[in-house]
């Protein structure tokens, strides 16, 4: 850019009144410091006055592009060194203690022991510098034991070495964690949840799937939410649409039946409860076979939204519900091929 014909604070004036449209680039920052700085010694900054100071500042804003702040913290600068240079930002950082060979030595190490946990990983840092007097374990060895933690997290240590463990079963004094076993008798229930969708950001109704494990009785509940508020009456209903005494209640992990306000249900009206097991992907394989075969069947995947829960479609050999917050339909008609019963 060549402005040398601009010579006076009135010509610059000028010049940003025609040009305000007008935007300006340089290759880079370097060359746009050098600019401001030469323009700022050829009209002499420091004696001008006050008004000509700010015409000259909104000069260099509108060549540059750069904010009023900054333009003002390099004229700044300018003031004290005569010079208008880019500062590099200096960070703080902590000193490295431990180097990516311990990184590498760690993730060996954990290799070696299959990942042990972080008291033990420490003690075999200790015992090898001090024990068998390995010097490379010597930084390790007065390793804390969370600092051993986050430096498995650390990306270095995950390129040399990821592991997984197996997921881990959750103990919770509510239900018994086994298969149910019914001996041929009918009233062991089979439960599950099925969503109708989101639209928007919407929930859609839910229907309560439960499935009795010898006679294939099936029966199911929609509901405008999983709350305990609909929840509880609608396992009331639905045990009531069964035409024989409920024995056993078995569902899957799902916090929507895994709570103490159904477990007070189920212990007041005498039914056992069981949940399903941790990598046991079978044990309620049969009511979750049926939310496709039947409920899916029949009601689809579309969205449903929740105030039509208590006017569902009705469907053939529909029991309706005196209360208004579900709707059970009794689908005893449905059997597997296989059945006799």
């Amino acid at each position: 850019m060549n402005d040398s014909a601009l010579h006076t604070i009135e010509q610059i004036e000028a010049f940003l009144t025609g040009t305000a449209t007008v935007e300006f680039r340089f290759e880079n920052t370097a060359a746009g410091y050098a600019w401001i700085q030469a323009t700022l010694a050829r009209f002499g900054y420091a004696t001008l006055r006050r008004p000509h100071k700010g015409i000259l500042r909104g000069y260099l804003q509108a060549v540059t592009g750069y904010s009023r702040a900054q333009v003002t913290r390099l004229i700044q600068g300018f003031q004290k060194t005569g010079r208008v240079r880019r500062h590099a930002g200096v960070r703080h950082r902590f000193a490295v203690h431990y180097t990516p060979a311990d990184i590498r030595l760690l993730a060996k190490t954990d290799e070696l022991h299959e990942t042990l946990s972080g008291p033990a990983t420490k003690k075999i840092f200790e015992r090898a510098f001090e024990v068998f007097g390995n010097a490379a374990f010597e930084r390790l060895a007065s390793i804390s034991v969370s600092h051993l933690y986050t430096l498995r997290k650390s990306t270095r240590y995950k390129k040399r070495r990821q592991y997984f463990t197996k997921t881990k079963s959750r103990s919770l004094p509510i239900g018994q964690r086994r298969k149910p076993t019914p001996e041929g008798k009918p009233g062991y229930l089979r439960i599950d949840s099925v969503h109708q969708g989101d639209l928007d950001g919407k929930k859609g109704v839910y229907h309560i799937n439960a499935v009795d494990e010898v006679t294939q009785y099936q029966a199911v509940v929609c509901v405008e939410k999983i709350s305990e508020a609909y929840l509880l009456v609608a396992l009331e209903e639905l045990f009531a649409a069964f035409p024989f005494v409920i024995r056993c209640f078995h569902s899957d992990n799902g916090s929507e039946y895994i709570n103490y306000r159904v477990a007070e249900l189920l212990n007041k009206l005498l039914i056992e409860f069981t949940k399903s097991r941790s990598r046991r992907t079978n044990d309620n394989a049969l009511v979750e076979g049926k939310n496709a075969a039947t409920v899916r069947k029949h009601f689809g995947y579309a969205h449903i939204p929740q105030r039509f829960a208590a006017l569902f479609p009705k469907l053939p050999s529909m029991l309706k519900a005196n209360r208004k917050s579900a709707t059970v339909i009794n689908i005893c008609q449905h059997r597997t091929k296989n059945s006799s019963r």
